[in-house]
C-alpha cells in the first residue's frame, strides 16, 4: 500500500503537500510548536508525529531525528515545502535513504494499491522541459507548501515522540531583516517590468499601476541583479521566483526563456512591448504593441 510522509519545519501551510500525497495513509512529521502540529492535524492527513516543543532549537537541528523516523517507516513518497528549514529536513531524509530528490513537480502518481514505485513528472533545465521518472523505493519531492487548510478534513491524532536536537547546531542570533521581503509565490496579481524601463525613478510609475491593480511589483533579472533597481526577491525567472498569479502583466520584458519560465504558471499573461516581434508575444494571452511610458499612465488613470 502506497504511503506518504510530509515534513513540516515550523510552518503549517501544507495544503499543496497534502494534495500531492499518494496512497491512503499520509503522515506528517512536525518540528515546531504544538500549535503547528494541531494545525497540520486538521489539514487532511491521517496522523501527525510531533517531535515536542523545540524551545530555542532551530528546526534544522532535528534533521537527523526526522531522517531516522522516516527511514524506519520506508514510505513510498516524502514531501517537503521549498522553505529553508523544510529543505534541510528533506535533504537529511534523502541522504539517510539514499533517495533521489525531485523538484518542481507537476504530477505525482503511485502504483495502484500495492506500492513499490512512484512516478513524478517535474520540470527540468530551469523549467524549459518536463521529465517523468519512476522511482522504486522512496522518492523525496520538494514543492511549494501552499496555504493552511485548517479544519477541512477533520483532525488527525497527534503523537508526541521525544527526540534530542543536534547540539552542534545552535542559534546564536536572530534579528529582523533590514527590509520586508515579498512572497511573490502567493501574489494573485503581479506587475513585472524589464529593460524597457529607462530610469530608476520610473519605477514609481510601475508601482502606481501595481497599487491601482492591487498587485505586487516584480522585474526581470537585469533590473535586480544588474542595475539594483529591485531587490532579488522581486526577480522572476529561472534562478529567481517562480510565480502563479491569476494575472501577470509584463511591461517592457522581451520574454526570453530565462524570464518566461518563471511566470508560466500564471492564469493570464498580458505583455506590453514596443517591439512587435518580442518573444513574449508568442505565449502571452493578450499582447499590446506600444510604449510602456504611454500605456502605463493610461492604465493607471483608467483604474483610479
Amino acid at each position: 500500500m502506497s504511503s506518504t510522509f510530509i515534513l513540516v519545519a515550523g510552518d503549517a501551510r501544507v495544503d499543496n503537500l497534502v494534495a500531492t500525497a499518494v496512497g491512503t495513509h499520509r503522515t506528517a512529521i512536525v518540528v515546531g510548536p504544538r500549535a503547528v502540529a494541531d494545525a497540520v492535524a486538521a489539514s487532511g492527513v491521517e496522523a501527525v508525529t510531533w517531535l515536542g516543543e523545540p524551545g530555542t532549537a532551530a528546526p534544522e537541528s532535528f534533521a537527523g531525528a526526522v531522517a531516522e523516523i522516516v527511514a524506519a517507516a520506508a514510505p513510498d513518497l516524502v514531501l517537503a515545502a521549498t522553505r529553508p528549514g523544510d529543505r534541510v529536513l528533506a535533504g537529511a531524509v534523502a541522504a539517510r535513504l539514499a533517495a533521489p530528490v525531485l523538484t518542481m513537480p507537476t504530477q505525482v502518481t503511485a502504483a495502484d494499491g500495492t506500492g513499490g514505485w512512484v512516478e513524478v513528472t517535474h520540470a527540468v533545465l530551469g523549467g524549459i522541459a518536463q521529465q517523468t521518472v519512476r522511482v522504486t523505493g522512496t522518492a523525496v519531492v520538494v514543492l511549494d507548501g501552499g496555504a493552511s487548510t485548517s479544519g477541512t478534513s477533520g483532525t488527525a491524532p497527534v503523537t508526541e515522540v521525544a527526540v534530542v536536537a543536534d547540539p552542534t547546531l545552535v542559534v546564536v542570533e536572530t534579528r529582523p531583516a533590514e527590509r520586508a521581503q515579498v512572497d511573490l509565490g502567493r501574489a494573485q496579481r503581479i506587475v513585472s517590468v524589464g529593460r524597457g524601463l529607462k530610469a530608476r525613478e520610473d519605477v514609481a510609475m510601475v508601482t502606481e499601476l501595481a497599487a491601482a491593480l492591487g498587485a505586487e511589483t516584480a522585474c526581470s533579472r537585469p533590473l535586480a541583479e544588474g542595475l539594483g533597481w529591485f531587490t532579488h526577491d522581486r526577480y522572476v525567472g529561472v534562478t529567481g521566483q517562480h510565480v502563479q498569479p491569476q494575472l501577470y502583466l509584463a511591461l517592457g520584458i522581451s520574454g526570453q526563456l530565462q524570464h518566461a519560465v518563471g511566470a508560466r504558471g500564471a492564469g493570464t499573461i498580458v505583455a506590453v512591448n514596443a517591439d512587435k516581434a518580442a518573444p513574449y508575444f508568442r505565449e502571452a494571452d493578450y499582447c499590446v504593441v506600444g510604449d510602456l511610458y504611454q500605456i502605463v499612465p493610461a492604465l493607471t488613470a483608467a483604474l483610479t
